[in-house]
């Protein structure tokens, strides 16, 4: 788990430079999409009009909205050769925790959360952040995990034709059908669910077994991810000019840029099969390995209940007025939130690391750590 969600490994496999660096593009693609939304940046898609800059903005959230899915792609990619380990599940849990109690108790303190807003609630999405929803995509994340002992079970039986039917299966039910019918389907989550991160991770595991012919050479790949990140773009200004015509669609607008529409789907496939087929080597491979691993701790600084709404307004969301501006500010906030969120997940790292180091020193923690081998070498047989 510590190579899919870019962890540090201590020993493990080396990791693939050219896929490290995806994960740190996908990091701060994730980063403008929160800068673009939660920045009121995104303009009013159902209003008759649009300036130049609502144009751009729109064009940078197709362009982004692959974070996710290429995110979970790297997952897939490297889960479905490994084996259920219960110890990087509780490392998991630990960061989690680390980031939600921590970042949301230090909102409260310093009075970035209104009073009003410290509740009960509040404190639950802090102990409880994966039940609670606090970071969606950890919630699908984990599950999928919990998950792993089974599918990675199932994966290594299949056959190519076997993988072929399941996976176009899942992808008719929970992709195809959403975007072609011009309704809202009560069954659709929209992609923020564990069910269609686990379609996500089955296509990164056929990839990696299998491959895609259509995505050997690496100009295919870009113009699959250019190509549909253009048509996810398209689409929702065709479904706007059809709503300020008629008055109908208004429930569709956007859902050419949810994460399970079959676009944004194509989109991801093309970029992550891009960078699969790219070689990285010299010191800017090595720096990238290096700084990959805490890409985790950017997105669980930066959409911490407590400061999910203001971080934008640090990074100068208000001060967008102008196509300029706009590119200015979203650049300086996705390397910026990066940057930061990688030094202090490095701090984190080194805290964690002496922690644990302290626990097993205490018979408890010994006892502990026993159990979580025994258990692991369990799912290894």
């Amino acid at each position: 788990m510590e190579a899919a969600l870019g962890q540090n490994e201590h020993g493990k496999k080396p990791r693939m430079a050219n896929l490290e660096l995806l994960r740190c593009i996908a990091m701060m693609m994730v980063v403008v999409l929160h800068f673009l939304g939660k920045g009121n940046l995104l303009e009013d898609i159902s209003g008759p009009s649009m300036s130049g800059t609502g144009y751009l903005a729109w064009f940078l959230e197709a362009l982004c909205i692959v974070a996710v899915n290429v995110y979970m792609l790297i997952s897939g990619y490297f889960l479905c050769s490994s084996s259920f380990k219960p110890g990087r599940l509780l490392q998991l849990m630990l960061q989690l925790w680390f980031y939600s109690i921590g970042v949301g108790l230090l909102a409260v303190v310093f009075g970035i959360v209104p009073a009003g807003e410290v509740n009960t609630h509040y404190f639950l999405s802090l102990l409880f952040p994966v039940s609670m929803e606090h970071y969606w995509f950890m919630t699908a994340y984990v599950f999928l995990y919990l998950l792993l002992p089974f599918i990675g079970s199932g994966i290594s039986k299949m056959t190519k034709k076997q993988m072929q039917t399941a996976i176009w299966l899942l992808l008719f039910v929970f992709c195809i059908l959403k975007s072609i019918l011009p309704v809202r389907l009560e069954a659709d989550a929209k992609g923020y669910d564990c069910i269609w991160y686990l379609c996500v991770f089955l296509t990164a595991a056929y990839i990696r077994r299998f491959g895609l012919r259509f995505t050997e050479k690496k100009r295919n790949s870009l113009l699959l991810y250019l190509g549909s990140a253009a048509a996810v773009w398209a689409e929702l200004f065709a479904l706007r000019t059809v709503y300020l015509k008629t008055g109908s669609m208004q429930h569709i607008l956007q859902i050419s840029l949810e994460y399970n529409h079959v676009f944004v789907f194509a989109a991801s496939v093309g970029l992550f099969c891009f960078f699969l087929k790219i070689r990285i080597s010299g010191r800017f491979a090595g720096f990238v390995k290096k700084i990959a691993p805490y890409t985790l701790g950017v997105y669980l600084l930066h959409e911490n209940i407590g400061i999910r709404y203001v971080w934008p307004e640090w990074f100068g969301a208000a001060r967008v007025n102008s196509v300029g501006s706009l590119l200015l500010y979203t650049f300086l906030a996705a390397i910026g939130m990066f940057v930061f969120g990688i030094a202090v997940d490095i701090c984190r790292s080194f805290l964690m690391r002496g922690l644990g180091v302290c626990v097993r020193k205490v018979p408890f923690g010994r006892k502990l750590a026993e159990t979580i081998k025994k258990e692991e070498t369990t799912f290894e047989e």
